[in-house]
């Protein structure tokens, strides 16, 4: 029997402050629920997203008093709709922030945190210089959820970069691996689709990503193109340049005729790394 499932990702555009960013988000929710999707996903910083002096500066607050977070907790249980949210800025105990995703049941009750694990601390070039970690404090757990349509294997944005990281998931019994992501335009260009590509077809799992579009208050821009890739590695649906909701039906017994044809989950072998002699002079 087939087991099929209503994604959508909400693609929604950078906002400066929380009012903007729920703002930005309940249409799209609204429309997604309304054309039968099962569960949203949001991307990441998606409760608001700004830059000053080149370094990212989200809007935060404590998790337990978060605007965006209380308003998605709400409409997810008004619509009795399951919710990823990508990631939110979470303050957190040190003076940097967290930036933690969360899944919501259709009650609107967490049930799920995700820290992200990997920072984004790049120099792209002269000009645009990335330095995640000076204000944000990395996670160091890899995250399933549990949910009525699946395992969920959570990551967030710069993650993707990391195999081992979805192999584990997927090896951990992820049915579905989630990428939310503000992925750069310029990095976007070159490795956005590829990257979700490989970590689909390397883990044969089906791979979600919601990517914000457009500039970033105060410098910036989000590549956008959310992404639903099949265990094959079929681009199954693409978000494009614009806002809206990017809308699929999937089946996961794909995971399954994916493993049955290249079993590669399986099949690790263990084995040293013999390193080069180094020549005498």
């Amino acid at each position: 029997m087939p087991r099929p499932l209503d994604i959508a990702c909400l693609q929604t555009r950078p906002r400066p402050d929380f009012a903007g960013a729920v703002a930005e988000a309940m249409p799209l929710a609204e429309a997604a629920v309304k054309a039968g999707a099962d569960i949203l996903f949001l991307p990441e910083y998606c409760g608001g997203l700004r830059t000053e002096d080149g370094a990212l500066a989200p809007p935060s607050a404590p998790e337990e008093s978060h605007p965006f977070l209380a308003a998605m907790r709400d409409f997810a249980a008004k619509r009795r709709v399951w919710i990823n949210i990508g990631s939110i800025a979470v303050d957190g105990p040190d003076g940097r922030i967290i930036n933690r995703g969360l899944m919501l049941d259709d009650r609107g009750e967490i049930r799920g945190r995700y820290d992200k694990i990997h920072l984004f601390d790049v120099q792209l070039s002269e000009a645009e210089v990335y330095r995640e970690s000076a204000h944000v404090s990395p996670g160091h757990r890899a995250v399933i959820h549990d949910t009525p349509f699946g395992r969920i294997g959570h990551t967030i944005c710069y993650d993707l970069r990391f195999a081992h990281l979805f192999r584990s998931l997927a090896q951990g019994g992820a049915d579905i691996l989630l990428c939310p992501a503000a992925f750069t335009r310029k990095t976007g260009e070159a490795h956005w689709h590829v990257l979700n590509r490989a970590r689909a077809i390397e883990t044969t799992r089906f791979v979600v990503s919601a990517c914000a579009i457009g500039p970033v208050p105060g410098g910036g821009e989000s590549y956008g193109h959310s992404l639903v890739v099949s265990p094959w590695g079929e681009v199954i649906c693409d978000g494009g340049t614009l806002p809206g909701v990017v809308q699929a039906r999937i089946d996961l017994d794909d995971i399954a005729r994916a493993e049955g044809r290249i079993p590669s989950l399986t099949a690790d072998r263990p084995f040293t790394l013999t390193q080069p002699r180094r020549s005498v002079a």
